[in-house]
């Protein structure tokens, strides 16, 4: 227990001298992925009623989206180590806006599929910036505040995710049934959406970015903490758990996101609420998100990373049951309390899967950014459960999930030394 307060005496600032404007650039990308993302959420129930679908192929959604960083994190991997971290956000901001004025012109065909492929273009954007972003916003400052830095970022992420349900109360107000019409309040959200991508990508063009390189090792020599800088990344200990790490927990919090509306609106939960109020109810869930990462940075300046992550993976462990059993307003704030412990869990498992691993560092990101495709996975699963039973057994899926994560932050993160 004597490591787990970290000494004031070694106490690192959050930010290098001269990397606060680059810094604050990056930090405004998790603020607008985190809108895309929070508005996603809010469209499963959407579709279900609109379009008359299962909770399982409303699903599809976030399998579309999540799919795109499977495919898209190699390729921009390998693009930012061509080009630079700059031009792999610019590339990245210019596919989100593309996807955004696609839903906007197409939501007339009352389409899902060709929505799933304006998603996939918009996805494809998204997962170019968090494989630029995530690792970038790590080398702005002292290796030794990497994850709190990173959770400092990802705090305006959450804050997004606040804000992006409350713009699908706009969507939900349509309640045409007239063919051409059904989608039509997607149109105004999405073109506001890819108009303010567009404008920050310019600002990016016309902007100087330092280009950060990443530590670089010879052959043989070895890195920070005797780790080897040369040794492939699969033999990487870390880092391949970190992958699987960053796997499970993308693939539980997409599941809880997708659902907490179809959770709240259930007629076989008590109390259970108007359509109509479900992005009220995710808008809380993310503020409690929003919250726990603000805290979770905060406290990352005192506690060990590692520690906190274990110890909110095991909160989730033990509070979904309580989701699971339906027992009315405490399974409601059993599941908040989810909300709230998952919120550090992404930003420090991403930092935690990159360190010391020198020049590799673009392409490891590219790889934990791929294992985003739980996301893909997860939400259709979790709908086929709660279409056979009902939404609350549905949340029992992902306590394995979150296990692996506290085995993760116990163990699984330690760096091993040179054999």
């Amino acid at each position: 227990m004597t490591n787990e307060i970290i000494p004031s005496a070694n106490r690192q600032k959050l930010v290098t001298q001269g990397f606060l404007i680059p810094f604050i650039l990056i930090t405004s990308l998790f603020f607008l992925w985190g809108i895309a993302h929070g508005m996603l959420d809010t469209l499963n129930k959407h579709f279900q009623d609109m379009l008359q679908m299962s909770k399982a192929q409303s699903g599809m959604i976030q399998f579309s989206v999540y799919t795109a960083y499977f495919g898209m994190a190699l390729p921009a991997g390998y693009f930012m180590k061509r080009y630079g971290y700059k031009k792999g956000i610019i590339l990245g901001l210019s596919l989100f806006s593309i996807g955004a004025f696609l839903i906007a012109a197409t939501t007339s065909f009352e389409s899902f599929w060709i929505f799933l492929i304006c998603l996939f273009i918009m996805g494809c954007g998204l997962a170019t910036l968090e494989t630029a972003a995530n690792p970038y916003t790590t080398k702005l400052g002292p290796k030794e505040s990497a994850e709190r830095r990173i959770n400092f970022s990802q705090s305006f992420n959450g804050l997004a995710w606040v804000i992006g349900p409350l713009i699908g109360l706009f969507i939900y107000g349509n309640h045409s049934n007239v063919a051409g019409e059904k989608l039509s309040s997607m149109i105004l959200p999405y073109c506001v959406i890819g108009g303010t991508v567009l404008l920050v990508a310019l600002l990016f063009v016309f902007t100087k970015l330092p280009e950060i390189k990443d530590e670089e090792f010879s052959n043989n020599e070895p890195g920070p903490d005797g780790t080897a800088g040369s040794k492939p990344l699969i033999k990487q200990r870390h880092f391949v758990l970190g992958v699987t790490a960053q796997f499970c927990y993308v693939a539980a919090q997409t599941g809880v996101f997708s659902y907490l509306i179809n959770f709240v609106t259930d007629v076989n939960q008590h109390p259970h609420f108007d359509v109509a109020y479900g992005p009220y109810f995710l808008s809380i869930g993310f503020a409690l998100f929003m919250i726990g990462r603000m805290s979770g940075s905060f406290l990352m300046r005192n506690f060990e990373p590692t520690k906190l992550l274990a110890g909110y993976a095991l909160m989730c462990c033990l509070l979904l049951p309580v989701v699971s059993i339906g027992a009315g307003w405490i399974s409601l704030i059993a599941l908040y309390g989810v909300f709230f412990f998952m919120s550090v869990m992404f930003p420090t498992i991403f930092a935690l899967g990159i360190k010391d691993l020198g020049p590799k560092t673009k392409k490891a990101s590219s790889f934990i950014v791929m294992s985003i495709f739980g996301g893909a996975l997860f939400p259709p699963v979790m709908g086929l459960i709660a279409d056979r039973f009902n939404m609350s057994v549905g949340f029992f899926a992902p306590i394995p999930l979150f296990a692996f994560i506290l085995y993760y932050g116990l163990k699984g993160y330690k760096v091993k030394s040179v054999a």
